[in-house]
């Protein structure tokens, strides 16, 4: 076991108290892991050495973000991209199951979810997906055949040590003002993160690595500085708003696979916004049906950039500003200046 996942502190009591009192779907607080302070819920420490020692294959595909950064997108992307664009599988199979989330079950508290359990016991289909959540994906993963896709919202420095493994591993990142707007809403509309605080509260836990996978800037800079390796691609949210056939041709190249422009022009069709929202295979209706998810929550957002000048005030985007330049400082990194007229969440 990494000395770093071993390397873990609770955190503190006064701040745990106030946010138990923000985030009522956490119920056992949370841990800071290693130099970096990862951030997670408690559960982790109970997971983290075999999410550690999950075994990578080289036949193996990855999509790395941290949350809300255009992650669900990118996955069916790759999926049919990968799969000879099987749109006939990907219209009768969740996204879930073709593309597990590694880490799933560390942000499902167990009493929570038996709470979920009980309320659906009268429906055998509800309460078999409360039931699912708590569920390991590393073990369901163990299972699966070859190739795998999987996502994971790790750094690359604290998940599978996936660099050498022979793994084609994508890394999609996204600016981090729209970043916490995102984040915000989920945290909100989700009841087992169950957050009724507002977003300046927010905001300010976010800029302080206060938010399950932060510290943010970590998360992204570890990404960036293995941009050139050869079984990495990393690429940019406003990239893909920008230009989704040109995201697409460069996810194609990176897998080995060539389409004609006709195919991907029925690519850009299935991965339209409009459509993409309304698709159940991506959208985890099941989890709106037995009330994981608020009705009033929509999965997949509208798909633009700078979303977040509706949240911000003036005086909290200074700061952000701020925020940003001062973590920028040291690294080469620079997110792209898109318009707003995206495609995809």
């Amino acid at each position: 076991m990494s000395s770093q996942l071993s390397n873990y502190t609770l955190l503190g009591a006064d701040k745990t108290k106030e946010m138990l009192k923000l985030f009522k779907g956490i119920r056992t607080g949370w841990v800071q892991v290693g130099e970096k302070k990862w951030f997670f819920p408690y559960r982790y420490t109970e997971e983290a050495e075999e999410f550690y020692n999950f075994k990578p294959r080289p036949s193996d595909t990855w999509i790395i973000s941290y949350p809300r950064s255009g992650t669900t997108v990118m996955q069916e992307l790759i999926w049919l991209l990968s799969n000879n664009l099987d749109f006939e599988t990907a219209r009768k199979k969740k996204l879930a199951e073709r593309f597990p989330f590694l880490e799933r079950s560390m942000i499902n508290d167990p009493a929570v979810i038996a709470e979920f359990v009980k309320r659906n016991e009268g429906n055998l289909e509800k309460r078999a997906v409360c039931e699912s959540l708590p569920r390991p994906a590393y073990e369901v993963l163990e299972g699966l055949s070859s190739p795998r896709f999987i996502k994971t919202h790790f750094s690359l420095s604290l998940g599978p040590r996936i660099l050498d493994s022979g793994s084609k591993i994508i890394y999609i990142a996204r600016n981090p003002k729209d970043v916490v707007v995102s984040w915000y809403k989920m945290n909100k509309f989700t009841v087992t993160h169950g957050y009724i605080g507002d977003f300046p509260t927010f905001w300010n836990l976010f800029k302080n690595d206060l938010t399950h996978w932060s510290p943010y800037w970590e998360h992204v800079k570890e990404a960036w500085a293995q941009r050139n390796q050869p079984n990495f691609l990393f690429i940019f949210y406003e990239e893909l708003s920008a230009d989704l056939l040109f995201v697409c041709k460069k996810v194609a190249n990176f897998l080995g696979k060539n389409y004609s422009e006709n195919q991907l022009t029925e690519l850009l069709n299935h991965l339209n916004i409009e459509k993409f929202r309304k698709n159940p295979m991506v959208n985890l209706n099941d989890l709106y049906e037995c009330g994981i998810f608020l009705s009033s929550m929509v999965f997949i957002g509208k798909g633009k950039t700078g979303n977040w000048k509706e949240f911000f005030s003036a005086d909290m985007e200074k700061e952000a500003d701020e925020w940003i330049a001062q973590n920028l400082k040291d690294t080469d990194l620079v997110f792209p200046t898109t318009n707003t007229k995206g495609n995809c969440q």
